[in-house]
């Protein structure tokens, strides 16, 4: 019995194609169920620990790109030991930051099997089921099963959603420009697979945030196709589009306009809308910041903090354990040390995605999407935003660097 469960070479070779197949099945689930992307982590995590050799572990956490997001959560551990609440408090902080482990996991499992494409392509497909089911409640609303106030969105919230949905569009627009000469009719149906995505984020339901990363995408798409001449055709071509939606869509025109007078109404005293809120925790977050700016307050003191700062006249939606941004809630528990390792884990991820290939092109996707979301959300503290966070910067930065190996291979045989 113990022979049969010894991690022998054999062993390892039956448990990789398995452990591969796990975390294709995470990206799958991630879509659709918190519950079953637990769960698959678990077992993806079972079956990869015999498979990595450790040499391999030791050059991701060696390197920035697999070593930062580890450094990241290192500090959010030493922190728990200035914070001022109580133990079970500052092990609920650390929590968000655990996924971060698993990010030089990926990138060793997937620089060494080569099979990251299964998991990218097993999340598009996700994905597209995902988008087929909510156009189809919007189209037959008698199917909602999830009440009025989530119209074409069947499961988790639209903010995961429309994120998900803006990452697949313009991986699509990636993959079609790529195929354009050479595969023409399968670029055009990659194209209105795209618009879908697209037409799903600006009619059906929306995150504000997901709207300031299409411009954005859209952009980095033109510098990345055609340099800052396709920047600027791009921006214009952004603004013509918005125009276009802007005229076609009263649930962005909605959406927008409701925050433009959130503003309005947050300047004439009243905070209790989401971005007076926000505006709020700012504010609040900033002072908390400048009272130990240097190592913060520790690990887990956020909801202490805003629970400390109220009087009997303050609203209790001021009362938050999230800040709503990522740079200021690692500020406020690990201060000036903590931002300066964020900030270096996020310009360590787009460098590792700054090549021409599409695997490249998702990773910057992703990259991109939590730095620009993670100045109005908390994103890699969150469990579907994180995870989506760390799937797609290990698994596509596996991809990457297993294509980096092969041609540094090939140079040596030449």
């Amino acid at each position: 019995m113990i022979r049969a469960l010894s991690v022998t070479p054999a062993n390892r070779v039956r448990l990789a194609p398995i452990a591969d197949g796990l975390a294709t099945a995470v990206a799958v689930s991630l879509p659709w169920s918190t519950s079953a992307t637990g769960i698959l982590v678990v077992l993806w995590l079972i079956t990869l620990v015999p498979v990595l050799d450790g040499g391999a572990v030791r050059r991701e956490v060696l390197s920035a790109a697999g070593g930062l997001p580890v450094l990241l959560w290192v500090l959010g551990a030493i922190g728990m030991l200035w914070a001022d609440v109580s133990w079970s408090e500052r092990i609920a902080g650390l929590s968000g930051f655990h996924k971060l482990l698993f990010i030089p996991l990926l990138l060793a499992q997937f620089r060494h099997s080569g099979h990251a494409r299964w998991a990218i392509i097993g999340f598009l497909a996700s994905a597209v089921v995902l988008l087929v089911v909510s156009w189809v409640l919007v189209f037959f609303p008698a199917l909602y099963w999830r009440g009025i106030r989530s119209p074409g969105v069947p499961v988790k919230d639209y903010i995961m959603q429309s994120a998900i949905f803006a990452i697949c569009a313009f991986g699509l627009i990636g993959e079609a420009a790529a195929l354009w000469r050479t595969r023409a009719r399968l670029s055009l149906g990659l194209l209105l697979l795209a618009a879908a995505f697209v037409a799903n984020i600006v009619y059906v339901s929306t995150a504000r945030t997901t709207l300031v990363v299409l411009a954005v995408m859209l952009l980095l798409w033109g510098l990345r196709q055609f340099g800052w001449k396709g920047g600027l055709g791009a921006a214009l071509i952004g603004m013509i589009l918005a125009g276009a939606v802007w005229a076609s869509s009263p649930y962005l025109r909605e959406r927008i306009s409701g925050s433009m007078k959130e503003m309005q109404t947050y300047e004439r005293g009243q905070v209790n809308s989401p971005t007076g809120l926000r505006i709020e925790y700012w504010k609040k977050s900033l002072a908390f910041i400048a009272e130990a700016p240097l190592l913060g307050h520790g690990t887990g003191t956020i909801p202490k903090l805003f629970q400390r700062d109220a009087t009997a006249r303050t609203l209790p939606e001021l009362i938050t354990t999230n800040p709503h941004n990522q740079t200021l809630a690692v500020a406020i528990e690990l201060g000036l040390v903590g931002v300066i390792v964020l900030l270096a884990m996020w310009l360590a991820h787009l460098a590792l995605f700054r090549g021409a290939s599409l695997a490249a092109w998702f990773g910057l996707l992703v990259v991109s999407y939590n730095v620009i979301s993670s100045l109005f959300n908390s994103h890699l503290f969150d469990f579907g935003q994180g995870w989506l966070y760390v799937l797609g910067v290990g698994i596509t930065g596996g991809m990457v660097l297993h294509a980096a190996d092969a041609a540094d291979k090939a140079e040596e045989k030449t």
